[in-house]
């Protein structure tokens, strides 16, 4: 039963944490891009599709901490220090991907949504040959600091903590450093 659990806890991880993390990584620049193009609808379909699979996946990312204590209740490791440390790594992972990375990324995709939406909406009515346009994109909104550069770049940030977190425990469950189960 334990290469049984062993084994899920492993492809949850692989396939629940991997895309996250490549997600998540892909979603600043994609915005940026977005950002530098406003005309173009490509690049904010990017960064919607990018949020999404990092919310699917965050959820489904929850199986990997229930397989993980359940292999180690098996093996009998559940008072070992690297599984301890593990499992604070994990949580703080959670907790940045769940308070720092996926609300930051939900206000930039939402508000470059709303940016396209409005754009198009000017430009469809044959109003004012554009300048309504430059109006709504440049005028001082609660979502213009989310629509920035800098709001990118604090992403990456987070976004890097995150997937070092995950690399550390990934580390963690490889060498297991103290552990009388073997590696």
């Amino acid at each position: 039963m334990t290469k049984f659990l062993l084994a899920v806890h492993v492809l949850a991880a692989i396939v629940a944490i991997g895309p996250v993390t490549v997600a998540a990584s892909m979603f600043p620049p994609a915005a940026r891009r977005a950002l530098a193009s406003p005309e173009d609808p490509r690049p904010v379909e990017t960064v919607l599709l990018l949020l999404r699979i990092c919310r699917v996946y965050a959820v489904v990312g929850v199986a990997v901490p229930v397989f993980g204590f359940a292999t180690a209740k098996n093996m009998g490791v559940l008072g070992d220090t690297w599984l301890i440390v593990s499992i604070v790594l994990t949580a703080l992972a959670a907790v940045v991907l769940v308070a720092l990375v996926l609300p930051r990324q939900t206000a930039m995709a939402e508000a470059l949504e709303e940016r396209r939406v409005a754009e198009g909406t000017d430009g469809a009515d044959g109003g004012d040959g554009g300048a309504a346009t430059t109006t709504a994109v440049t005028a001082p909104t609660a979502a213009a600091p989310t629509l920035s550069p800098r709001a990118t770049v604090r992403l990456a940030m987070f976004t890097g903590q995150f997937n070092l977190l995950w690399a550390a425990v990934t580390v963690l469950m490889i060498v297991r450093p103290g552990s009388t189960t073997g590696a």
